[in-house]
């Protein structure tokens, strides 16, 4: 992507980071609230509370001596996830595929040894990864189940979807992919790309990596605007919900499509990044201000969906 003049993003819609600090974040986010999306395992419980489906929880290690009892909590897993339950930008996350006698590999095939994988927990919980560096708990969450419809669009990890919530109207989506160079993490910033989706439809319409236009996967060669998203609907509804549940109006929520158990909610964010746009080709302010001019009060989640998919189609 090439230089652009401040009043040319202005004209494209483009929202800037003290635009969204200000004007979104600061004024629909209650500084109260943010422990529902700061912390995974806060999420998580209210996301059972609110009948919206996770991925399993296996453990919570909260304190050091703990760790030791990890090998009977996995014993009957072929693989799981462990992740800092306040870490951010996919910091501290790490997935392993496969469980040999006690070895553990990731989905690259690398091999993490056992006093590898204690020496990770403990740095968790020492805050190593966590936001403002704060003593964290350890989550162990199931794997998730590939959905055979992402085949060839992703590089070893499972792909996750970004939708942007405001104030309870989902505006904007992306499917975010794993590369080889974001070593199988649906992270734009370490090299995943972003593919940008219609919110009507799912369908991919724009794709970027490392912020430039790209038209094929890296890795596999899939053109990348091919894909639709399954159970599309069902993302949209999962994604409105949130606002109700965790009560902030600008939201990231983030999911997963599961083989067997459909879309999973995976955590929220009360700072959404700005790349979603990059990933569209069109900013985001024109829905966030259509969506402000509205009396929204008493729409429902099924009539807040419905009236995206009407108003905010082709991206």
């Amino acid at each position: 992507m090439g230089f652009a003049w401040p009043w040319e993003l202005r004209k494209n819609g483009v929202l800037n980071m003290n635009q969204r600090n200000i004007n979104y974040i600061g004024r629909y986010n209650p500084r109260k609230f943010y422990k529902r999306v700061d912390d995974k395992l806060i999420t998580k419980q209210l996301a059972l509370a609110n009948d919206i489906a996770v991925p399993d929880l296996i453990a919570v290690v909260r304190e050091q001596h703990e760790i030791a009892h990890i090998p009977e909590r996995i014993s009957s897993r072929s693989g799981f996830v462990i992740k800092p339950a306040k870490g951010s930008g996919g910091k501290g996350i790490i997935v392993i595929t496969k469980v040999d006698n006690g070895r553990y590999f990731k989905p690259s095939g690398h091999e993490i040894s056992a006093s590898e994988l204690n020496r990770h927990v403990s740095n968790i919980l020492s805050g190593l990864f966590s936001l403002g560096g704060k003593p964290d708990v350890a989550i162990i969450e199931g794997l998730i189940e590939f959905d055979p419809v992402f085949e060839g669009y992703s590089h070893e990890g499972v792909p996750d979807i970004r939708l942007i919530v405001f104030k309870g109207f989902p505006v904007m989506g992306m499917l975010r992919l794993s590369t080889a160079a974001s070593d199988g993490k649906a992270n734009l910033h370490q090299g995943a790309v972003g593919v940008g989706v219609d919110i009507a439809s799912g369908k991919g319409l724009h794709a970027v990596q490392f912020d430039r236009q790209i038209e094929f996967h890296p890795d596999t060669g899939k053109k990348l605007t091919d894909i639709i998203v399954p159970h599309w609907e069902s993302l949209l509804h999962t994604a409105s919900s949130a606002y109700e549940m965790c009560e902030m109006g600008y939201l990231g929520t983030d999911m997963v499509l599961d083989q067997s158990k459909g879309p999973l909610l995976l955590e929220l964010n009360a700072r959404p990044g700005l790349a979603i746009q990059i990933a569209n080709g069109k900013g985001i302010l024109p829905r966030l201000k259509h969506v402000e001019a509205m009396s929204s009060h008493s729409m429902t989640v099924a009539e807040r969906v419905a009236y995206v998919k009407t108003h905010f189609t082709g991206g």
